[in-house]
């Protein structure tokens, strides 16, 4: 599901016949509002396009004047996988969930080169999905910069679904948000291609980003935007040299279906980069 509505933008002034000048709208830019999409049975359909339809509607980002729903039989079994495992870290401000990410990423193996390419993009916004940086020379490596990329073909099955509902519950996290956040993530870094992903939401009332690694899994960073900020954006990480066109396929086609849930633990702190997930 894609909801998105036009915006007027790019103003320009004119000089009319009468040397008055005036300010014309140049044309509508379209921004995105709310977009989600899981593997489901079909038997669970119904329920799913009605619960985005109300996602949609009732989104803080404002009303959408455009919902996109697709519906499509996938014949190819999906790959099984494991759940990030989840953990919050401590930060009480901008600054200090910033430093963490920083931290977090610089341990993965991201050159501060290639996390502040990450950092611009994110706080430019804009991209209706996520940019892919090299993780050296930070390098923009999707075709379609303004299209960015599009993970799609993911889901969790439903007894993976309970026990993780049940494991982030303990924390007082078990909301669509995190559980959804988490299945892509998860299934952005099962990719061998890929290192790690900045994420900060564009909702202005969620200000809870994340890092999630092979190092060190799901980590939640609160803090990270100011509340009201309409910016955000994903970043993935790639290895240096490798095959973009294959990395892209995998996010955009592949199949995946969540099968086993790792770990959901509570608050850590920042010493959490010392210990990375094994």
């Amino acid at each position: 599901m894609r909801a998105s509505k036009e915006v007027k933008s790019e103003k320009l002034r004119v000089k009319s016949e009468n040397l008055k000048h005036k300010t014309q709208n140049l044309k509508l830019t379209e921004i995105h509002i709310s977009g989600a999409e899981g593997l489901y049975p079909s038997s669970e359909i119904q329920r799913v396009v009605r619960k985005y339809i109300e996602r949609a509607i009732s989104h803080p980002k404002g009303r959408p004047d455009k919902i996109i729903l697709s519906i499509e039989d996938i014949k190819e079994k999906p790959k099984e996988i494991q759940s990030l495992p989840v953990r919050t870290v401590h930060s009480q401000t901008l600054a200090e969930a910033k430093d963490i990410a920083m931290k977090l990423l610089k341990a993965s193996g991201i050159s501060e080169k290639a996390i502040h390419a990450a950092l611009r993009l994110i706080k430019k916004g804009g991209l209706r999905g996520a940019s892919l940086i090299s993780a050296e020379k930070a390098e923009r490596l999707e075709p379609e910069k303004q299209r960015g990329v599009r993970v799609s073909r993911l889901g969790i099955d439903a007894s993976a679904f309970r026990f993780l509902s049940l494991g982030l519950s303990k924390h007082g996290i078990n909301t669509d948000t995190v559980k959804e956040a988490l299945i892509l993530a998860s299934k952005v870094i099962s990719s061998k291609e890929i290192i790690a992903e900045l994420c900060i939401s564009d909702d202005p009332n969620y200000t809870t980003g994340y890092v999630a690694s092979k190092k060190f899994g799901y980590i939640r960073i609160p803090h990270i935007k100011l509340k009201g900020s309409k910016t955000g954006g994903r970043a993935f990480f790639v290895k240096e040299g490798a095959p973009v066109s294959k990395c892209i396929s995998y996010l955009e086609k592949k199949p995946v279906m969540i099968k086993k849930v790792s770990p959901c633990r509570g608050i850590v702190s920042d010493e959490i980069i010392n210990s990375p997930y094994k």
